[in-house]
């Protein structure tokens, strides 16, 4: 035991072999032992298993031998460690008769002794899963999203702002953050909350929360918009494709990224052969139809493809 122990406490002060000088180790998890990869020399031996004593075949057997809760998430008011004193009426009627009277009280003092930070976020945080839900964004996002609006009550930020325009504010900036762009459109439509509303809230949060969003590339916005479109795969690439070249020529900057891409789309549309209208393109872009006219120009003029795409144009 007491070699064992040295063993431990020379791996943990350098983890060098003593025979060779390597620094690369091998765990092997069924002897329980830690050797040299090069000499085979055992640093350590007799390591304890930290894993779980049981197995399971199954989702449905994970779950029943699972002795453990879900994992914290900044997604709930309380991190997902849930203290409530019954759930509905309905659990009323299983206490005893006498203890009913006391069993409502002690209820309805745990709901009044709920902080109101916990109140604001219990709000929040079921508005966020509705927008999230609604614009399709990934788990990451959304965990982020809740991360960064408690930290805005914390520093009290909130206050005198409508719960709605923060969340959706926040879903602006951590979807352009995560390279997943949503447009103000959108959100406005989610949330419910004015595009006005929105921008001054963003500008406000970032600054002070220190969020730094770089301008949105137009790239990112090509896959959702394409899908939407029901376009093929050639033109999703034949789009990115051109605003690669687009970005060689200095033809993207200063320029809004939803306009730039609605232009490619539409541009790689009548190169490839899958016929889409400027107008169809503009609504679902969220964009005006002279938009599109004033990017595409550019770019076919800036790219040297004029000739062509007016050519296959007149061909379709």
């Amino acid at each position: 035991m007491a070699n064992q122990k040295m063993t431990k406490a020379k791996v943990k002060k350098a983890n060098v072999c003593p025979d060779c000088g390597n620094t690369n180790f091998i765990e092997d998890p069924s002897r329980g032992e830690t050797y040299c990869s090069k000499c085979g020399y055992v640093m350590q031996e007799s390591i304890v298993d930290t894993g779980q004593e049981w197995r399971a075949f199954d989702t449905e057997q994970m779950s029943r031998r699972a002795r453990a809760g879900a994992p914290l998430t900044f997604t709930k008011h309380d991190k997902g460690l849930t203290t409530e004193i019954g759930k509905g009426v309905g659990e009323l009627y299983k206490v005893a008769p006498k203890k009913r009277a006391q069993y409502y009280r002690l209820t309805k003092w745990h709901k009044r002794l709920i902080k109101s930070k916990d109140r604001n976020l219990s709000f929040a945080l079921s508005e966020l899963q509705r927008i999230v839900s609604y614009i399709n964004l990934s788990r990451p996002i959304h965990e982020r999203i809740a991360k960064y609006y408690e930290e805005a009550v914390n520093k009290g930020l909130v206050r005198g702002r409508s719960i709605e325009s923060v969340v959706a504010a926040l879903t602006y900036a951590v979807s352009r953050e995560f390279g997943s762009p949503r447009t103000l459109d959108e959100i406005a439509e989610a949330s419910g909350v004015e595009k006005r509303e929105i921008g001054r809230t963003y500008r406000y949060i970032a600054r002070e929360l220190n969020i730094r969003i770089l301008p949105a590339d137009p790239s990112t916005f090509i896959p959702r918009f394409c899908s939407m479109l029901g376009l093929s795969d050639r033109v999703q690439a034949k789009s990115a494709e051109i605003l690669k070249k687009a970005k060689k020529y200095d033809v993207t900057s200063g320029k809004g990224p939803t306009g730039v891409a609605a232009a490619a789309i539409y541009i790689a549309c009548v190169l490839v052969g899958e016929k889409r209208t400027q107008r169809e393109v503009a609504d679902i872009c969220s964009i005006t139809e002279v938009t599109i006219r004033n990017r595409y120009k550019e770019l076919v003029e800036k790219l040297g493809i004029e000739e062509e795409v007016e050519k296959k144009a007149k061909e379709e």
